[in-house]
C-alpha cells in the first residue's frame, strides 16, 4: 500500500517545486521590469505577479482584466482626491465607497473593487514626498507590470498536472494545505 501512494506524493512535491520556481520567475522578472522602468516600488510589481501566478492562464486572464481596470481606477480617484484633499479621512472614506458603486456601475467585480481601494489606499494614506498624480502612475505602472509578467510567466510555462494534458487544465491543480 505504501509503495501505491509514493507517486501521487512524488507528482504532488514536483507541483508544488514547479508552482514555486514560477512564482519565483514571476516575482523577479516583475522586480527586474520595474528597475528597468526607475520604478520606485518595484515590490508592487512582484506582489501583483505572485497574485497572479496563483491561477491558471485561463482563470488569470479573466481576473487580470479586473485587477487591471480596478487599479486604474484607483490610482485616477486616488491622483485626484489627493490632489485636493490630501489624506482626508473622510475623503478617503468616501472615495472608497464611491469607488465600489463606480465598479458596480461599470458592471466589474470585487476583485476590480478591490485592487481600486488598495490603490486609493496606497495613494492617499501612505505620506509621500512626490505629487500624488506621480505616485498614482507608478502605483498603476507597477501593478500593471506585474499582472503582465504574471501572464507571461504562466502562458509560456504552464502550470504542470499529472496527467492532464496542457489543454485541459481550467483550475487550479494545486492542492490547498
Amino acid at each position: 500500500m505504501m509503495w501505491a501512494t509514493a507517486p501521487v506524493i512524488q507528482a504532488f512535491r514536483r507541483a508544488w517545486v514547479d508552482h514555486a520556481l514560477r512564482t519565483s520567475l514571476a516575482a523577479l522578472s516583475s522586480v527586474l521590469v520595474g528597475g528597468l522602468l526607475r520604478l520606485p516600488e518595484t515590490y508592487w510589481a512582484a506582489v501583483t505577479a505572485m497574485i497572479v501566478m496563483q491561477s491558471t492562464l485561463g482563470a488569470a486572464l479573466a481576473v487580470s482584466w479586473q485587477r487591471f481596470a480596478g487599479t486604474a481606477l484607483g490610482a485616477a480617484a486616488g491622483a485626484l482626491l489627493a490632489s485636493y484633499f490630501a489624506s482626508n479621512l473622510l475623503v478617503f472614506t468616501l472615495g472608497v465607497f464611491l469607488l465600489g458603486l463606480i465598479c458596480g456601475g461599470l458592471r466589474l467585480d470585487r476583485s476590480a473593487y478591490r485592487f481600486a481601494s488598495i490603490t486609493l489606499a496606497i495613494v492617499m494614506l501612505i505620506a509621500r514626498t512626490r505629487p500624488a498624480w506621480i505616485v498614482a502612475t507608478h502605483r498603476f505602472v507597477e501593478v500593471s507590470v506585474g499582472i503582465a509578467m504574471g501572464l507571461l510567466v504562466t502562458a509560456v510555462w504552464p502550470e504542470s498536472t499529472p496527467g492532464k494534458p496542457a489543454s485541459d487544465r481550467t483550475s487550479r491543480s494545486l492542492p490547498d494545505h
